[in-house]
């Protein structure tokens, strides 16, 4: 049959006029160009597969020659099971001779099956506008965030976006692929951009997968702990019947030669001697952002004793402009051994 049109619209041979509109919904929602921005020509592609496959199911007669002849049937290869004009793009042309009159199917353009069946050319009014990508889409706006695209938003304005229960249980979705993010203290103190490149298999206009590679970019924000999470939707393998998982980063925090993290604050660990803990001892540090820090500590310094620095630890996630504690901690070196002189003198000095 050359192009599955059903496997497209991921629907059954038996689909009403109510599974295609629903199944068309979705799939171009999902696959506008403007909700893709970062895999726009595949995006481009799978639109306008989406949308043929639409406009020839949701036509009787075309549905009819696609069911009985194929992909040939509407190229004109095959008479079609009536003669005359036909509406929408189908236009009938008499054979030479007394041969079969043939049917001809032209594809309408994308963009104009999304507005009539949307009721307006671009779901992003109000946005901004900008002309481009599809070759003859016209009218879109751009679109750079895609929570925007939430089924939430288009909910209540269509009646019924999201699918209904007996659409769940037929498709169902890979489970999540997880990844750790290996990030340095320097790195989630500043924030710093990753990129990831993955290799997934998608799936062309025959159904047939094939393997792709592409670039995720990750902006990682000052101050991000251990487990956060960054997701793509729907960027894992795609199979038939089941939506693409989603692939989830989870950024993980690499040793540190010289502080650790607990929450916001940073804790490092000075080895002194009892004498220096006796007498005071200045703590020379560099910072994750490359600044000396020098810490005069007078105090007596005991086992439990920490010396906290306001201001000098990891920035808070939801205002960068705070930060948590530098927290110093001491380890004591106590001598080995005295001799008979020094416990003297040390009576003296200390006395009871």
């Amino acid at each position: 049959m050359g192009v599955d049109y059903y496997k497209i619209l991921q629907v059954n041979k038996n689909a009403s006029d109510e599974d295609l509109k629903k199944a068309y919904r979705k799939l171009a929602m999902k696959w506008h160009p403007d909700k893709n921005p970062n895999n726009k020509k595949e995006a481009e592609a799978k639109f306008k597969q989406i949308s043929e496959a639409y406009e020839v199911l949701s036509d009787s007669q075309k549905r009819a020659i696609y069911d009985q002849y194929g992909e040939e049937g509407l190229k004109g290869g095959v008479p079609p099971p009536g003669a005359g004009a036909g509406p929408g793009g189908a236009s009938f042309f008499p054979g030479g001779g007394d041969g079969p009159t043939v049917f001809q199917f032209n594809p309408r353009n994308a963009e104009d099956i999304f507005a009539e069946f949307f009721g307006f050319s671009s779901p992003f009014s109000g946005m901004g506008s900008g002309v481009g990508g599809m070759g003859g889409m016209r009218g879109r706006s751009r679109f750079s965030n895609s929570s925007l695209f939430a089924d939430d938003i288009f909910g209540p304005a269509f009646g019924g976006m999201r699918e209904s229960p007996m659409e769940s249980q037929r498709q169902q979705k890979a489970l999540p692929i997880e990844n750790k993010l290996p990030c340095s203290l320097e790195e989630l103190h500043k924030g710093t951009t990753k990129k990831m490149k993955i290799s997934r298999e998608i799936a062309d206009i025959s159904g047939n997968t094939i393997p792709v590679e592409e670039i995720l970019t990750i902006e990682v924000k000052p101050g991000w702990k251990k487990g956060t999470k960054i997701t793509f939707p729907e960027k894992g393998n795609e199979k038939p019947n089941v939506i693409a998982a989603d692939i989830i980063f989870i950024i993980d925090e690499k040793p540190h030669d010289v502080f650790t993290r607990e929450g916001n604050d940073l804790i490092t660990t000075q080895r002194i001697s009892l004498a220096e803990a006796l007498t005071g001892y200045t703590v020379q540090l560099k910072a994750l952002d490359g600044r000396s820090l020098t810490i005069q500590i007078n105090s007596i310094i005991h086992p439990n004793y920490e010396e906290v620095v306001p201001g000098e630890g990891m920035p808070i996630p939801k205002d960068p402009s705070k930060k948590g504690n530098l927290r110093i901690k001491f380890n004591i070196k106590f001598p080995a051994r005295l001799s008979a002189e020094q416990k003297a003198g040390i009576r003296k000095l200390l006395p009871p």
